[in-house]
């Protein structure tokens, strides 16, 4: 793992199941994993859990995932924050929305626990390659 065990990541979505089962998968990986059921709570929660990534549905009551992913990516107290969109919505326009709100990645659900765990190191391996670099 790229950070160690105190790498944060906060996991948006507003199915409850889908919560549990990446929150579970990630926290047997060694990841501190907090959770938010939709837009709001998550950008209430960011200054508290300060993640290094963000994994955030699109479809959500209230604020979208695309919303949040905008607000993230302009404060400045996040800008390095990783977000991954992870979501049913695989078709090529959501995926160009996604990269004009600054989003870092897309996984398509349904989820293979393999896969996001790959996803998850691999965009927290750039985080801290852009990190030294600066």
């Amino acid at each position: 793992m790229t950070e160690g065990k105190a790498t944060s990541i906060l996991v948006v979505d507003d199915d409850p199941s889908a919560l549990d089962i990446v929150r579970t998968y990630l926290e047997s990986r060694g990841y501190r994993v907090a959770t938010a059921a939709d837009g709001k709570e998550a950008l209430a929660k960011l200054e508290e859990v300060r993640p290094a990534l963000i994994l955030l549905d699109i479809m959500m009551p209230g604020m979208d995932g695309w919303e949040v992913a905008r607000v993230v990516k302009n404060h400045p107290d996040f800008a390095d924050t990783r977000v991954v969109m992870l979501t049913a919505r695989s078709d090529f326009a959501d995926k160009q929305q996604g990269l004009s709100a600054g989003v870092d990645d897309y996984i398509v659900k349904p989820i293979r626990l393999h896969e996001l765990g790959d996803r998850v190191e691999r965009n927290l391996e750039a985080r801290e390659a852009r990190r030294r670099s600066a």
